[in-house]
């Protein structure tokens, strides 16, 4: 099991690192946030019940490692990158047939709150139900359907006045 699990997580790192990214809009952040996720991983493999969904339960372990970075993080300073390396770093992950990153799409999603950003990049980017959004993030399907009406809204907002 050990081996199929290192494979497992070694396939599925350079999508969980393109989301840490998008959701931290920091690159050096989100590789720290993406270490610890890998060794919560580890640690908790024995707790993966289903070793076809381990990217949601990634996800999951790397929401809760943010969770605690933004927590522990209050009293620091940010030291953010450009936002032109990070919008070069998430469409370099991208492929031929998803979608294109523009910096103003970078630039407005940086300006959204972690619950409005968590919400677009799972149901957006990542495609997943508001079932499973719901689940991973550990609130109602109703909270998930507002959130995401709600970021929408901020996203086309902020877009526009950047028009």
């Amino acid at each position: 099991m050990t081996t199929q699990f290192g494979a497992a997580l070694a396939e599925a790192l350079p999508r969980l690192r393109r989301y840490a990214i998008a959701l931290v809009g920091d690159i050096a952040t989100a590789d720290d946030l993406v270490q610890d996720c890998l060794e919560r991983a580890w640690k908790n493999r024995d707790t993966l019940r289903d070793e076809t969904a381990i990217f949601a339960w990634l996800r999951t372990i790397l929401h809760n490692a943010n969770i605690d970075r933004v927590r522990l993080r209050r009293h620091r300073p940010n030291e953010a990158e450009s936002l032109d390396t990070i919008s070069e770093t998430i469409a370099a992950g991208m492929t031929g047939d998803g979608p294109s990153v523009s910096m103003d799409v970078v630039r407005a999603m940086n300006q959204l709150s972690i619950e409005h950003r968590q919400i677009l990049l799972l149901i957006g980017l990542e495609g997943v139900s508001y079932r499973e959004a719901a689940d991973e993030l550990g609130v109602p399907i109703g909270t998930v359907m507002s959130r995401l009406a709600r970021a929408r809204e901020r996203l086309r907002a902020l877009l526009e006045d950047g028009a």
